[in-house]
């Protein structure tokens, strides 16, 4: 068990981690910080922290665990400014959607002391953010990617571990670019599509015609087109290479299926969209694979 565990970004993620924790009785105490104060004070009348903290600074103070869960941009500045109490022992976690930029954010703003942070990135969520939607079992049944670096301390990486294997997910370990690249294939460039996608309805003259008689298709697709759009520019700017690279393969196979179409060809059409329909069908199950870039034996 934990003594006490310092939440900076008492948000959704940050929330949920924070009730997690207390639900799997890990921790004592929740001291939690955000930028507004009214966030914390709101996290702290729904019970999802006991303290709130009037910096990031005193969040860490006195904390054995520490989840960092603010947006990616703000990481380095977050890191800055708790540098002084980032000690050997203490565990350090953060739950961004990229690593590269945050491992580099890490090593420019504490240095030595990088070797006490676990970058680390849980697959979960909802399209609406705040604390008022933070929930205990958010992490439970879902990954949690860690890309620690060789300067790790291993017994962090373990002990941050067993802390989110303790919370119901399961953790595996990949090597931050192939996690970055991996995510703006499956997760950062569907987002990119929904926003677009919606909104080249939306400003249409007929939008409100059109979306009057959508259905659960459209729904399905759009959902994620919800989400807070703060956070996601943050995300697709910080993974702009490998979202652009992806990007273009999408445009590649969209040019290809307009092609056909253009023609008027149904066979070929049909020849297409066969195999991605099987191949989308046969992933609904798919058995356990080894994620790209994750070092053997792990």
């Amino acid at each position: 068990m934990f003594n006490q565990l310092g939440v900076i970004g008492c948000g959704l993620m940050g929330g949920s981690f924070a009730l997690a924790m207390k639900k799997a009785g890990l921790v004592r105490r929740v001291i939690g910080y955000s930028k507004s104060p009214s966030t914390t004070e709101q996290a702290k009348k729904l019970g999802v922290i006991d303290v709130a903290a009037e910096s990031a600074l005193l969040a860490v103070s006195g904390s054995d665990i520490v989840l960092i869960a603010v947006p990616v941009s703000a990481t380095e500045a977050t890191l800055k400014a708790i540098r002084h109490l980032v000690n050997p022992g203490v565990l350090f976690m953060d739950v961004g959607s990229t690593k590269c930029d945050v491992i580099e954010a890490a090593r420019r703003a504490l240095g030595e002391r990088a070797s006490s942070f676990v970058p680390c990135h849980p697959i979960a969520g909802k399209e609406s953010g705040g604390v008022q939607h933070a929930e205990a079992n958010l992490y439970e049944g879902r990954q949690v990617i860690l890309t620690p670096q060789p300067f790790t301390n291993p017994q962090l990486v373990q002990r941050a571990t067993d802390v989110w294997s303790a919370l119901g997910s399961t953790v595996l370990k990949m090597r931050p670019h192939n996690h970055d690249a991996a995510f703006a294939a499956v997760s950062h460039l569907p987002h990119l599509l929904a926003f677009a996608y919606f909104q080249a309805i939306a400003e249409q003259p007929a939008a409100r015609d059109y979306l009057s008689l959508a259905g659960p298709g459209f729904r399905d697709f759009t959902r994620i087109a919800a989400g807070e759009p703060a956070v996601w520019r943050d995300i697709l700017l910080a993974n702009k290479h490998e979202v652009l690279a992806q990007s273009k393969r999408f445009r590649t196979m969209l040019d290809q299926l307009e092609a056909l179409i253009e023609t008027g060809d149904a066979a070929a059409l049909e020849a297409a969209l066969r195999p991605i329909a099987e191949g989308r069908s046969a992933w609904g199950n798919p058995p356990p694979v080894t994620p790209p870039g994750r070092p053997a034996g792990k």
